[in-house]
């Protein structure tokens, strides 16, 4: 007889069921039309960031700031960085237009209260605080625990630019699934290196460029890796999703807890502590962070970051450019793909390319000369797709400043200034 908790997430699965289910959400295929954007920012005090943001202060500022209208969707993460999530959006443009705009009203409800978001890929000063206490977030730490301090280090002092793309075309070339998705894996390594911006941890130099990046490689053994990218994409994923652990099984009441060990693909096939259903899958599948996870699109979560109000939309136009203009699509696979010779056999993110991007930026060779190929493409198709001249002077300026000269933003940023040498 199915238990109270059963009928609260649905009927039960089947393996079979699963991996249909699988094959069917996370491809959603067609002609690229969309393009979405989630960035997060760390949140300091606008003339002391070195000092920590009192929870008080900050639970006051995060009520104000949900009252605003946004178009965006507004979360806070379990440290207290904000989130907004931009609306998909039918153009480049469109999506630059109207998430600057919401950030421009979250920055003045956050500057009423003193505070400013803050674009590190790793927060500089300070250590992990959680500032929010909800059953998923305690079923998380618990689960991150028992690999080391990284789970903590990720779920609270850290922040990313995650750009959303269609999945693609079923048909192959430039624009197609499958190319898309094993271009994500090898370009995901390029732009790790040119927008890596977290050097530095409570106050120190980490040696590496991207500590974000080097913090997710650190976090599972299982979760945050990406399949074989070679591999037919839906046959991967499905594959990968029902073997990762399990992070937490919900209940009605009680904790979430989750059962050490145990696959999505075992908890299917013992029912163990119930039967699995449709919305216990679509959770799992939140739980699981590789740098590319196809969500219906393609969620690129590998970027540090930026600084600055409009820091975020090169990383967003760059991408968005090499992935939805089809000259450009070509130009950077043929860029990239000798770059899988450098990754081996390892997936991402633990594989040697990605290392390398995390730990040196463009100061290694191999990445900076395909990055120069990248942004130069980037900017060709950017004014194919009828870019802002202002955000085409962004990526520009971003392309001679610093891929040209083999440098990151990680390389501009000096060390973090302490309480004491500020108040000298």
């Amino acid at each position: 007889m199915p238990t109270p908790d059963t009928d609260d997430f649905g009927p039960p699965l089947s393996e079979d069921e699963a991996e249909e289910l699988l094959r069917c959400i996370c491809f959603k295929t067609g002609p690229p039309r969309t393009v979405g954007v989630e960035v997060e920012w760390l949140v300091h005090d606008l003339d002391r960031p070195h000092l920590p943001v009192a929870r008080e202060r900050l639970a006051a500022a995060f009520a104000s700031v949900r009252s605003l209208p946004l178009a965006s969707a507004l979360t806070f993460e379990p440290g207290g960085q904000l989130e907004l999530s931009s609306p998909p959006a039918a153009s480049l443009a469109e999506c630059v237009e109207t998430t600057s705009a919401d950030l421009h009203t979250v920055r003045e409800g956050l500057g009423a209260h003193g505070l400013v978001p803050a674009g590190y890929g790793i927060d500089p000063w300070h250590p992990p605080r959680r500032m929010l206490h909800e059953p998923r977030y305690d079923a998380m730490e618990r689960h991150l625990d028992r690999t080391g301090p990284a789970g903590q280090i990720m779920m609270c002092t850290s922040a990313s630019v995650q750009v959303c793309l269609d999945a693609g075309t079923e048909e192959p070339g430039p624009l197609g699934h499958a190319r898309r998705w094993q271009m994500a894996h090898l370009l995901g390594a390029v732009l790790v290196a040119a927008f890596a911006n977290s050097p530095f941890r409570q106050g120190r130099r980490t040696g590496w460029k991207s500590t974000r990046q080097a913090v997710w490689a650190a976090l599972d053994p299982v979760r945050t890796l990406a399949p074989e990218p070679f591999a037919e994409p839906r046959a991967a994923w499905a594959a990968r999703a029902l073997d990762a652990p399990v992070m937490c099984v919900r209940r009605t009441e009680g904790p979430w807890d989750g059962p050490t060990g145990l696959t999505f693909r075992q908890w299917l096939r013992g029912g163990y502590p119930r039967r699995p259903g449709r919305a216990d899958l679509d959770y799992h599948l939140t739980t699981l962070f590789p740098p590319v996870r196809p969500r219906g699109h393609l969620e690129l979560r590998m970027l540090d970051a930026q600084d600055g109000e409009h820091g975020w939309t090169v990383p967003l136009a760059v991408t968005t450019a090499l992935f939805d203009d089809p000259e450009a699509a070509e130009t950077a696979y043929r860029a990239v793909k000798p770059l899988a010779e450098s990754a081996g056999t390892l997936p991402a993110p633990v594989n040697p390319l990605w290392v390398a991007a995390a730990r040196r930026g463009l100061a290694d060779p191999e990445l900076a000369a395909v990055a120069a190929v990248c942004f130069a493409a980037a900017m060709d198709a950017l004014e194919r797709m009828g870019a802002p001249g202002d955000l085409l002077a962004r990526v520009a300026d971003f392309h001679e400043r610093r891929v040209l000269r083999g440098r990151c933003p990680a390389d501009d940023l000096r060390p973090p200034a302490t309480a004491r040498e500020a108040a000298i």
